[in-house]
């Protein structure tokens, strides 16, 4: 098998293999900074899988909280976690999400 065959083979099994909700969104995060996106922005952060995508936490968000999102950001940090920042839309509060997850 030729190279080429090999990393199509490849990629083509790792796409084929999605994730579920539960094994995308691993927990939401608490911190300062992440109490205060909630209250002004209406941002949700969530410590996620590292195979996630955003279409992936968008879905998931929005299939296990009942809720619009919005936007996905998704960013890397030191501390090697993977973390979504997640915009619901205006219709839902952060809020109220973020307080039946115990946030705040």
């Amino acid at each position: 098998m030729t190279e080429l065959k090999f990393l199509k083979e490849l990629k083509s099994k790792r796409a084929s293999k999605k994730l579920e909700n539960y094994e995308v969104v691993i927990h939401p995060l608490i911190s300062e900074k992440c109490v205060g996106m909630i209250e002004s922005q209406n941002k949700i952060t969530f410590i996620v899988n590292k195979n996630s995508t955003k279409a992936d936490v968008k879905k998931a968000v929005e299939e296990m909280y009942k809720v619009k999102v919005d936007e996905v950001k998704i960013v890397n940090d030191l501390k090697g976690r993977k973390k979504a920042i997640v915009r619901l839309d205006k219709k839902f509060k952060a809020e109220e999400v973020a307080t039946k997850l115990g946030v705040i």
